[in-house]
């Protein structure tokens, strides 16, 4: 029996009661389960038990619950949990009931431009969190799109999420998905938001086309291509669509990084500037292979529901009701029969009371399933149009807040309260916030303020700290900022990140101390203003053992002051067996001395001059020498 069968039915933590899996992949398995605490279904993601022994797995693991939780953000997954239980290590997080973008290209193939852009403007505005609060997601694809059946978009999966400070470096593997993989990400295994800015340009070609923009026949081909060959422009693939999705294509996936939008906020401008400048046509554009596909709006179905009204029969009254020891039942019985316009009255009196029963009954129906209703879905609607689809489904428009918000429309629904497809009484009032558009603010000028006082200076002016890079400066003091990327002055959305030029300082030359007694060396690296680390380890060389035998960095190389150089010692030249060469041709002298490691040089003298055979060698053969050391031959 698998994992996910063995699952299923259990309760994890005595919390969590797992009801259905819901996909499986290579690390983890998500299900569908129960909080029996606070009765609410959610997502469990639980971690192979094969793989809950290696560290690694489990840091990476605790690390996506950790990073998800930090990013309060309506596009992006909610994480409420995350603990373990037994051999189990799992995380809970918020159900999307819906289907991924890998879903949807699967079923249609590809999208109309309106529709590639609603669902690439929340995913950037998600990626834009994550970039604002410090991390790179590195795993953008389509699997990680989720759509809800109330049309919002979420991003899941931060599984590979590293902070932007951190540079990231693999060896002998890449951490990603090879269709979506930035160059550099193969090239250098390094990653800033310029990655996941990449990998949403792949995924908008993959929307507007249907296909990826690189294939190939294995995995090195793909990542060969991502390195070599630019992404096609999407109209190659589709003819007909708009030059400015070509150019938003290019903008993204631009194989240098530096002339990529330098993250999703960036990213999400352009974005946006794009569908201002399409018409109507050229975003609801139908991709050839879509045209012969019609899908039914099913807000504009009407569906009936039968309802069956039953009527309880009244049950035969056998008590004695006045103690005479006849019940009511026999009395009837033996009553004489009524004369016709009694039994007219009863009969009467008895339809009466039936339809009275079938109105109550009616009433009772039509009381419970009438007076209640569904909050309408309203996002992205204007406020006018709002209010008429409230009005139309029976309810009030109550409180109108207003805020600021980065990706919905000025003027336009951001959220409702209660939300789309609450259950409400009718004629409740519905709570609308309506968007004011991006909140800007200016660019502070941070020049020659120290790091901590610049990051400081950027959170008051409602702007985040995005990636720092250091660079060498004789005029601005180490640790201060040089500049920033934007530029000071230049206008922003509020909460972009803003990447900061930090100094070193001066540069300081690194003084060579190979072949010098550790003490002598440490003495002139402090002079230069540099640290001295001693390495554990020592290696053999052409220095006395306990002399330095090489440094990092090296002769030549500069480093900030205070910067470290580490330093390792000698253990003594190599001592190898040196061949017996006496007696040899010169040629074949010189392959056997300079095979085994050493350096050769020839005493001819005058009755040499001529000679080729080796009459003496300075050190006999089979005795030991340093590596790399000289033996001379005598030739005469």
């Amino acid at each position: 029996m698998t994992l996910q069968d063995a699952l299923v039915g259990h309760v994890l933590d005595g919390r969590y009661r797992v009801d259905a899996r819901i996909a499986a992949g290579g690390m983890a398995t998500v299900y569908r389960a129960l909080d029996t605490r606070l009765d609410r279904v959610l997502a469990l993601k639980v971690m192979h038990p094969a793989l809950a022994a290696d560290a690694a797995f489990v840091e990476r693991f605790i690390r996506e619950a950790k990073s998800a939780a930090r990013l309060d953000h309506p596009n992006v997954v909610q994480v409420f949990d995350q603990g373990t239980d037994g051999s189990y290590v799992y995380m809970a997080m918020e159900y999307v009931s819906g289907c991924t973008l890998r879903d949807v290209l699967r079923e249609r193939g590809a999208l109309r431009p309106r529709a590639a852009l609603d669902i690439l403007e929340p995913v950037l505005a998600a990626l834009g969190a994550a970039h604002r609060a410090g991390f790179v997601h590195r795993d953008m694809k389509p699997e990680n799109v989720l759509i809800g059946d109330d049309g919002r978009v979420k991003v899941a999966d931060f599984g590979l999420v590293r902070s932007v400070d951190t540079v990231t470096s693999t060896t002998g593997s890449v951490l990603g998905t090879v269709a979506y993989l930035a160059p550099e990400q193969i090239d250098q295994g390094t990653a800033d938001p310029r990655v996941d800015v990449y990998a949403c340009g792949v995924v908008l070609y993959e929307m507007l086309t249907g296909a990826k923009p690189h294939s190939g026949n294995s995995p090195a081909q793909v990542l060969y291509r991502h390195i070599n060959e630019d992404v096609p422009p999407p109209s190659a693939q589709v003819p007909g669509l708009a030059p400015r999705l070509d150019e938003l294509v290019a903008s993204a996936t631009a194989r240098t990084p530096e002339a990529r939008p330098y993250d999703a906020v960036a990213l999400l401008a352009e974005a946006r500037e794009a569908r201002a400048a399409l018409t109507g046509e050229q975003l609801d554009a139908v991709p050839p292979q879509a045209r012969t596909v019609e899908h039914e709006n099913a807000e504009n179905r009407t569906s009936v529901i039968p309802r069956a009204l039953t009527v309880p029969r009244p049950l035969p009254v056998n008590e004695d009701d006045d103690g005479d020891g006849v019940s009511r039942t026999a009395r009837f019985r033996a009553a004489p029969v009524p004369p016709p316009r009694r039994s007219r009255r009863l009969i009467l009196t008895v339809a009466v009371a039936v339809l009275l029963v079938l109105g109550a009954g009616t009433g009772v129906w039509y009381i419970n399933s009438g007076q209640f209703t569904k909050v309408p879905p309203l996002l992205t609607k204007t406020e006018t149009q709002a209010r008429d689809r409230l009005k139309q489904a029976g309810l009030e428009v109550g409180k109108v807040k207003r805020a600021y918000d980065d990706t919905v429309e000025r003027g336009t629904v951001i959220s409702t309260d209660p939300a789309p497809g609450a259950r409400i009484r009718d004629h409740d009032a519905v709570t609308l916030t309506v968007s004011l558009g991006p909140e800007t603010v200016k660019v502070p000028d941070l020049a020659d303020l120290p790091l901590a006082q610049a990051r400081q200076r950027l959170k008051a002016a409602g702007l985040e700290p995005g990636m720092v890079t250091r660079e060498f400066s004789a005029d601005v003091d180490q640790g201060a900022v040089i500049s920033t990327v934007p530029g000071s002055g230049t206008e922003r959305h509020a909460g972009s990140a803003i990447a900061l030029t930090v100094s070193k300082g001066s540069p300081v030359d690194v003084p060579d101390v190979t072949g010098d007694d550790p003490a002598d060396a440490e003495q002139e690296l402090t002079a230069a203003g540099l640290k001295v680390r001693i390495a554990s380890e020592q290696v053999n060389s052409p220095y006395d053992k306990g002399k330095v035998a090489r440094q990092s960095p090296g002769d030549g190389d500069q480093a900030a002051a205070g910067d470290t150089v580490t330093l390792t010692l000698s253990k003594g030249p190599q001592m190898i067996e040196v061949p017996d060469v006496t007696g040899d041709s010169v040629d074949d002298a010189h392959q056997a001395l300079e095979g085994a490691g050493f350096k050769v040089e020839e005493d001819r003298g005058i009755l040499g001059l001529f000679g080729d055979t080796v009459k003496k060698q300075s050190v006999e053969g089979g005795k030991t020498a340093p590596k790399g050391s000289t033996i001379t031959i005598t030739i005469r």
